[in-house]
């Protein structure tokens, strides 16, 4: 489903403050695949992310999505196949407008627009469908204006229209990093239930080592603009953090000290 070659990415080239944040990245994702990423400060995680929605351009390498080229797509142009959901609970969604209205953005994204922007009644019931299996109460709030959420119901919306046109691609940018640890649980809890019954691929940023083990079918871990370690399937289901904690030294070195808060 995602294929990246030898992608690579500098930030300020030619000044004091260049920074290598990708140095020929490889990875393959086969449709289905619930990928955990996870890393260090500054190790290319939201980088790599970056560089598949089109939010940079690339330096070197291509990037294939469902067997086509996306590599030189604009980030409004590869929307239409992906779906993402930031850390920020405030980005994703409209304030101003009505959760309905939100939606129905969302299930429009990609396809043409004409005048008429009316919301039809199986449009609404839809919604009301869709919500309820959040469990938040949200499908009795279809006229709320988004701003009067928490920032929990703001995130697990979020998640919803991004998932709602089962996009080729889902990336999730530590989506529950800014939430306090019982709504994180409730919203994680929401994604491997979607992403299960949709069987999305998926790509999951985590400085959570427990959900990075925990969730998914494939772990890889990111240092210093590369990958350092990619595990799956039963060997990924024997891991414990003391071995991530490891294979963080090994590469990390110095950097290790910095990063094992974080990484907690």
């Amino acid at each position: 489903m995602l294929t990246l070659t030898n992608v690579g990415k500098t930030f300020n080239k030619g000044t004091v403050n260049e920074k290598a944040a990708l140095r020929g990245i490889d990875l393959h994702l086969n449709r289905g695949d619930f990928v955990t990423v996870i890393g260090g400060n500054g190790a290319g995680k939201s980088t790599m992310l970056n560089m598949i929605a089109g939010v940079h351009p690339l330096d070197s390498g291509t990037i294939v999505l469902d067997g086509h080229d996306i590599s030189r797509l604009s980030e409004h142009a590869r929307a239409a196949y992906l779906g993402r959901v930031f850390q920020d609970p405030m980005r994703g969604t409209a304030a101003d407008m009505q959760i309905d209205e939100n939606l129905a953005l969302a299930a429009r994204r990609g396809k043409s627009r004409t005048l008429r922007w009316g919301i039809t009644k199986a449009e609404r019931t839809r919604y009301v469908d869709e919500l309820a299996k959040l469990d938040l109460g949200l499908e009795t709030r279809l006229s709320d204006k988004v701003g009067l959420l928490s920032g929990g119901q703001r995130q697990a919306l979020t998640l919803l229209m991004a998932t709602l046109q089962r996009p080729d691609l889902l990336l999730l940018d530590e989506h529950t990093a800014a939430l306090d640890p019982k709504t994180a649980a409730k919203v994680l809890e929401l994604t491997e239930q979607i992403v299960s019954s949709e069987g999305l691929t998926t790509l999951m940023v985590t400085h959570n080592m427990h959900d990075a083990i925990r969730m998914g079918n494939r772990l890889i871990m990111m240092a210093d603009g590369k990958i350092i370690y990619d595990v799956r399937g039963e060997e990924k289901a024997g891991l414990h953090r003391a071995d991530l904690m490891r294979k963080f030294e090994e590469a990390a070195g110095e950097e290790f000290a910095n990063d094992r808060m974080l990484l907690g």
